[in-house]
């Protein structure tokens, strides 16, 4: 199986935005397809956001992985946290998930990026372990979230 990863451009929204809706209804979490569609266009015309690929296997798309960044004094520079990583359901234990971080960690020293963040779902267990084998390690700090 060929596998690429290609930059997002404008015409990936619908794609993109219609597998962000299989990916957030795993966890029941709600999406405007409308709203995501607008901040999909808004990320890729703004490169100091971050930066989003799609996942190709064979020429088609099944999957999408995006970083997004942030400054940071404690790690000197620029950091990185993988907002989401998704492979359609069809495509899962294919290996693609462990090349897509294989990429990535390879985007990230080419973006200089000093540190890569990610979270998961308490109940992933295979996310974890993916995570794990590939050098991510527990951080012990807790995430907190303020909503305005």
């Amino acid at each position: 199986m060929e596998v690429s990863f290609n930059p997002f451009s404008a015409a990936d929204a619908a794609t993109v935005v219609g597998m962000m809706e299989q990916f957030y209804a795993i966890d029941g979490y709600p999406i405007d397809a409308a709203v995501s569609k607008d901040l999909f266009l808004q990320f890729i015309e703004n490169g100091a956001l971050g930066k989003g690929w799609l996942i190709y296997a064979d020429g088609q798309p099944v999957g999408y992985v995006i970083l997004t960044f942030v400054f940071s004094f404690e790690y000197a520079g620029r950091i990185a946290f993988v907002d989401e990583l998704f492979i359609t359901e069809a495509m899962r234990g294919k290996g693609l998930a462990k090349q897509a971080l294989d990429f990535i960690k390879e985007a990230t020293k080419m973006l200089s990026i000093k540190i890569l963040y990610l979270e998961i779902e308490p109940h992933n267990e295979t996310a974890r372990k993916l995570y794990l084998s590939k050098g991510f390690t527990e951080h012990k700090r807790g995430l907190m979230r303020y909503k305005s």
